[in-house]
This record gives C-alpha cells, sequence and structure tokens, in this order.
C-alpha cells in the first residue's frame, strides 16, 4: 500500500499547506488548519464502496416502498424518541453533559438487548470492570452482553466484523482514533475519519451503532458539524445532573419524527420510564398562589402539561431584568409590549422571572396566553384556580391564534381532572370533552377578562 499524503487545509478559506501552522498563510485566521489525508495515496480499510453494492440508477417509480423493519429496545420512552424502535444499519448519536446519564441508558439497552440478540459495548473512556460494576449496581443481566476496551477504530470495526453484534455502542465517538491520521484523539480530522468508517461499517454490515457524543461548555456536541449530519439520528439529554427528570430529546431521524421527547426518572437502580410524565410535572402546591398557571405543550406526538411560574417584582435597576428558564426571553420581551399596548398592563418598572417546572424547555407559540396569565397573577397578586388550562398564540396586534394539535391537548387536560380551558376560538371544539368547560377567546382583552372576572 502507498504511503498517506498528509495534507493541511484550512476550514475558512480552504487552502492547503504540506505543513501544520498556527496561523493560516492565505486567510490569516488562527488554529483552523486540518490534517487530511489526500485521495488516492492510501488505500484506508472500508474505503471500497458505500454498502458493498454496484451503484445503479432508478426512476422513483421502481424503487419498491417497504415499511423500515424495527426492533424494540425494550424501552418504550426511547422506543418513542427513535421513531418507535432501532432500525438495522442506524447510526444514532447520543450527547449530553456530563453525569447527565448517557452511558447508563445505554448500557441498560444492551444488557436488555444482549438477551434476544448479539450486542457489543466498546469503552474508550472506562476499564471493563468499571462497565461491570455499573452494570451489577443497576441490576441488570451480565451474562450476555460483551464488552471491549479500545480506542483504535481499525481494531474496533475487525472484531465486530469477527463477532457480528446487532447493535453495537461507541462510548465515546471522542476517544476514537484511526491510524490513518497523526493527529491526537478529539481533534476534528479524527472525530470526522472515525465516524465516517463507523457509519460505513453500519451501513454494509446492517449493525444499528450508537455513538456517544460529549458536548462543549455551551451545550453543543463537541467536534465538526458534519459529524450530525453523518448520522441517522441525534438525540439530546437535557436535565439538570442533580435533579431527578432526565428528557431525551430527538433533534434529527432519517426515520421518524423529530422533536420526540422521552422522560425518565433518575433512580439508584438506573433511568426509569415516566410514562405518563403530565402527573410528575403537575406536582403543585396544595393552596393556591399567585403567578402560576397550567399549560398544555406538544411534545413530538404528544401532549403534555407542564406548570409555568411568574415572580413579578417592583424594579430598583434602570434597565429592569427578564429573566426565563425554559422559554424564549425575546417572545417575553415581545409579549410584555403586546401586554402593555392591547392589555393597558405596563411592566416597563417591573423585573419578571419566569419558570418552567421540571426542567422543561418550551419554545412553541403555544406558551404565549400561559405566559402572560402567569405575569398578570404575580402582578396583580391573584392566583389562578388550579383546575385551569391555557394555551394559546398570541399576534402582535393582540389576537389570539389557535395552535396545532387543540383537541389533544383538552383530551389530555380532560383526563387529568381539569375543569376550565381558555383556549383560542380557533380551537374550540364542536364538543367539550367531558367535564371540562372551554372558553373561546379570539382577543387578549377578552383573555384577560375571562382569566380575571
Amino acid at each position: 500500500m502507498a504511503k498517506a499524503k498528509r495534507m493541511y487545509g484550512c476550514a475558512e478559506c480552504g487552502a492547503t499547506f504540506p505543513k501544520w501552522a498556527g496561523q493560516c498563510g492565505e486567510c490569516g485566521a488562527w488554529n483552523t488548519l486540518i490534517e487530511t489525508v489526500l485521495e488516492g495515496t492510501a488505500t484506508p480499510a472500508g474505503r471500497g464502496g458505500w454498502a458493498g453494492q454496484q451503484a445503479n440508477v432508478k426512476t422513483l417509480a421502481e424503487v419498491s416502498v417497504e415499511e423500515t423493519p424495527r426492533f424494540s429496545t425494550a424501552s418504550s420512552e426511547l422506543d418513542r424518541v427513535l421513531g418507535g424502535g432501532l432500525v438495522d444499519g442506524s447510526v444514532v448519536l447520543i450527547g449530553g453533559d456530563p453525569g447527565i446519564g448517557k452511558s447508563t441508558i445505554l448500557l441498560q439497552t444492551l444488557c436488555r438487548i444482549a438477551e434476544r440478540m448479539p450486542a457489543l459495548y466498546v469503552t474508550g473512556e472506562e476499564s471493563q470492570q468499571q462497565v461491570a460494576m455499573r452494570a451489577r449496581r443497576l441490576g441488570l443481566p451480565e451474562d450476555k452482553l460483551k464488552v471491549m476496551t479500545e480506542t483504535n477504530i481499525e481494531t474496533i470495526i475487525a472484531t465486530a466484523r469477527q463477532e457480528k453484534p446487532r447493535v453495537m455502542v461507541i462510548d465515546s465517538i471522542q476517544t476514537i482514533f484511526t491510524e490513518q491520521l497523526q493527529s491526537a484523539p478529539g481533534g476534528v480530522a479524527q472525530v470526522r475519519e472515525s465516524a465516517a468508517l463507523l457509519v460505513r461499517f453500519a451501513k454494509q454490515s446492517g449493525t444499528a451503532v450508537f455513538l456517544v457524543g460529549h458536548v462543549t461548555k455551551e451545550g453543543a456536541l463537541a467536534g465538526p458539524r458534519v459529524l450530525e449530519h453523518m448520522v441517522d439520528t441525534v438525540l439530546y439529554f437535557e436535565g439538570e445532573s442533580d435533579g431527578r427528570l432526565r428528557l431525551l430529546r430527538a433533534v434529527k431521524n432519517r426515520f421518524g419524527a423529530v422533536n420526540e421527547l422521552g422522560v425518565f426518572a433518575m433512580t439508584d437502580r438506573g433511568l426509569k420510564e415516566v410514562s405518563n410524565p403530565s402527573a410528575i410535572f403537575l406536582t403543585r402546591a396544595q393552596e393556591e398562589v399567585p403567578g402560576s398557571v397550567v399549560m398544555a405543550t406538544w411534545e413530538g406526538s404528544r401532549p403534555m402539561l407542564v406548570e409555568v411560574q411568574a415572580l413579578v417584582d417592583t424594579s430598583h435597576m434602570a434597565n429592569p431584568r427578564r429573566v426565563t428558564l425554559g422559554l424564549d426571553p425575546n417572545r417575553l420581551a415581545m409579549l410584555l409590549a403586546v401586554l402593555h399596548r392591547h392589555g393597558s398592563i405596563p411592566t416597563y418598572d417591573q423585573d419578571v422571572f419566569l419558570n418552567v417546572v421540571g426542567g422543561v424547555k418550551v419554545l412553541e407559540t403555544a406558551s404565549d396566553l400561559a405566559l402572560l396569565a402567569a405575569v398578570i397573577s404575580s402582578l396583580r397578586n391573584k392566583p389562578l384556580p388550579h383546575d385551569l388550562l391555557v394555551f394559546g398564540e398570541i399576534g402582535l396586534s393582540g389576537e389570539i391564534r389557535p395552535v396545532p394539535s387543540g383537541q389533544e391537548r383538552l383530551k389530555e387536560a380532560a383526563k387529568h381532572g381539569f375543569k376550565r380551558a381558555i383556549v383560542p376560538k380557533g380551537n374550540a371544539p364542536k364538543e367539550a370533552p367531558a367535564g371540562l368547560d372551554v372558553v373561546a377567546v379570539t382577543r387578549l382583552e377578552q383573555a384577560l377578562d375571562a382569566l380575571f372576572e
């Protein structure tokens, strides 16, 4: 095999250089030179063919369309986020903060899958003893799952071809390196090439591969952005590492819907599924308190009831504070302006703090009406009823706009015992769910009258 010729390309302007340097000689950018291997100078393992088949061309009418075969991961919440189960040959990337539970959920999943089919757990961060100790502490079956400690991607793929696992976990992709490059593991080039080899192996062999990814201090996946483009599914673990709830969200899925949400609870026996998350998020104080209201948000394919809390207090600063947790701060500033203009309620001399209970991130516009209801409740020191549900989008002219899946949101509220709902007129059902009084509104003024009559 010919010796591989290495060059260093600038990620900003594309210029190439024979040696690495801290600054690009063409555009002047710093730390942008990335090591690459020129095509044709070497033949790395696994470079021949994408799926081991000869390329052919067909029209769309000639392509046979069949249902994508899936198999269960033995976790209904994980299956939901994956779009109904795991697909053969798929590559799933899981990211999240340290200690959030990435390795725990994958070890639990693989131990259960290994009871039915071959599975391989590859770790580059822990020893085999550490993995075995965690499995015993969690009470997982240990006699079927195979574990390997390795960081060389060529060795990993060679072993996988010999073992022929149906599912394989790589923990983590930042610790893996390829012999074709001289840079250290975790670098842009190493992560990109190692992931590319794993994707090729998955497509050729039909093995489903889970990749664990580190995140930066900003919360984004570490490494090149192309890593997220290469894989089939990208999952993010959300939640506080010292909290009980963990949220697994799909932000990319070639085999299912995006923005699906799986809810887990961290216990001393690992991550447990939460089949009814609304009941968890609605653990409220017994007495009615100002600044608290319940809204129905839509996550993926199901409604979820969450509590929105607001605290409005007199500001002693020139610029009042606007702080949100789980909500869009720019949206809050816009809605407070609408409240002043069309509701005649000023907040320019008030600090406004907003929080979504349970660590849920609500970014859809259906939270607008509930957000303002909580703000006014705190501002006027008037509590809202416990059995009240509010949702709806607010426009800049003060109109209340309908939101998707309004009927399903109302059914979820009725199932949890809510008696009254204030919703947009476009979401008012012809026949309300049993026991639920639905009040339809079209303007912000009507909504305020219905909330504080």
